[in-house]
């Protein structure tokens, strides 16, 4: 682990995001195992070079290895990438755990919060991996862009600055620029809670409103973004730069969104059921545990609160968004 180069990496998840990031991490110089849980989708990703469900049009390159068993993937690796969607985040590290080879860090690289309990991932890690050393990747990001070896940025902390500094040397490529941080749980926070925001983007959007609306909303939604993520330790600093600003405006902007996009279809119209048809969004889950916090810590989120309102309470897009408008003015 504290090479630059030549190690084993594993990619627990077979998603789109697993797959650029195993894909990358070959090209870093490492030997790569990625585990996907269905067999028979992973004989034929590795018999086939492509991950054409998740990923289309991209190969796969030749020193990845596709595995369906967490002990091949986890064998001697040196580092554990789990890419995989939040609501599945507990059930794998617990299945992974009987077989995570000592020393072994776990970085999620993960967007979202657990809804029940409220938990980042590296603190749902923490409980199910215990004496693991645990890590985040994170910042703006779209899978295939990664894939392509379009360059991108993003921030890798661990509260052990060795650990960080450790995965920016052996993460980083020409494509892929990567900056060490040990504020965990601002780049924790910035990576889940702008999914939120995006979803309202979407929604701004899918209403026909114009780009002022948008520049606003991302305005706000990092004001409050910020505000949570310092009421439960992280550092302002931390939201203004990739993993909190960076992400929020990608998301926010980027036709591959997902969450923009049922934003936008939920602006048009559509119901929740239909705007997620076939789409892992994180944001409409991590709307309801973002709420949560919110009210335990005292912090006003009312983005955040109107899309709680419109994903679970039935409130009409257009309205949620006129009564942003319309709260008590107030100083910036």
């Amino acid at each position: 682990m504290s090479g630059t180069g030549g190690s084993t990496i594993a990619v627990l998840g077979g998603g789109a995001w697993g797959t650029a990031l195993a894909g990358h991490a070959v090209r870093a110089g490492h030997e790569v195992r990625q585990w996907v849980r269905d067999p028979a989708r992973a004989r034929a990703i590795e018999a086939s070079r492509a991950n054409e469900a998740r990923l289309p049009g991209v190969r796969i390159p030749d020193g990845l290895r596709v595995v369906s068993e967490p002990a091949a993937a986890l064998a001697g690796a040196g580092i554990a990438l789990v890419a995989i969607p939040s609501a599945s985040f507990r059930a794998v590290c617990r299945e992974a755990r009987r077989v995570w080879p000592a020393g072994t860090v776990a970085v999620s690289a993960t967007k979202g919060i657990e809804i029940d309990s409220r938990r980042r991932m590296t603190e749902v890690a923490g409980e199910e991996l215990p004496g693991v050393p645990l890590a985040v990747l994170s910042g703006p990001s779209f899978a295939i862009e990664v894939a392509r070896e379009l360059p991108t940025a993003v921030v890798v902390a661990s509260s052990v600055a060795d650990v960080a500094e450790a995965l920016q040397r052996a993460l980083s490529t020409r494509a892929f620029r990567v900056y060490s941080s040990d504020d965990v749980v601002g780049v924790e926070l910035g990576g889940a809670l702008k999914n939120v925001i995006a979803i309202a983007a979407g929604i701004v959007d899918g209403l026909g409103y114009g780009s002022n609306t948008v520049a606003a909303l991302v305005t706000r939604g990092l004001a409050e973004i910020t505000r949570l993520a310092v009421a439960l330790g992280g550092r302002s600093e931390t939201l203004a730069g990739l993993a909190g600003l960076g992400d929020l405006v990608l998301t926010c902007t980027g036709s591959l969104s997902r969450n923009r996009r049922v934003g936008q279809a939920l602006g048009a119209g559509r119901t929740l059921v239909d705007a997620t048809s076939g789409l892992v969004a994180e944001g409409v889950g991590t709307t309801r545990a973002a709420c949560a916090l919110a009210e335990a810590a005292g912090i006003e989120m009312p983005i955040a609160r109107q899309m709680r309102a419109v994903l679970y309470e039935g409130k009409p897009p257009r309205e949620a968004v006129d009564q942003l408008m319309l709260r008590s003015l107030k100083r910036e």
